[in-house]
């Protein structure tokens, strides 16, 4: 099982912009799809953006326009770029692979809160 550890977090004002990163412990060229999910108090994780092996990439309704996510294999690590943020983008941000969520293992997740 991949280990993968997030950073990047933090506090910042409404409007503005973080860069989170997903250190990968192995090469990310053989893993596949890597996604970003958020979870925030009192509500269920939900998947924020994919990047697939191919650099193709999707993000949830919410987030389209202000976050992009990227990944360098060179580094083994999985960006997501966070724009414009808003007060609800307020969560722990967590990456993983489609093998970890089906095997319920979690990172500690990099906590982002964005203040009005």
């Amino acid at each position: 099982q991949v280990q993968l550890v997030e950073s990047g977090g933090g506090l910042v004002q409404a409007g503005g912009s973080l860069r989170l990163s997903c250190a990968a412990s192995e090469r990310i060229f053989s893993i596949g799809a890597i996604s970003w999910y958020r979870q925030a108090p009192g509500k269920q994780r939900e998947l924020v953006a994919t990047v697939t092996s191919v650099h193709s990439t999707n993000y949830a309704d919410s987030v389209k326009g202000r976050f992009t996510i990227s990944r360098d294999n060179a580094k083994n690590t999985v960006y997501l770029q966070m724009n414009s943020l808003k007060p609800e983008d307020t969560a722990v941000y967590y990456c993983n692979t489609p093998l970890g969520v089906r095997q319920g293992y979690w990172g500690q997740g990099t906590q982002v809160t964005v203040s009005s």
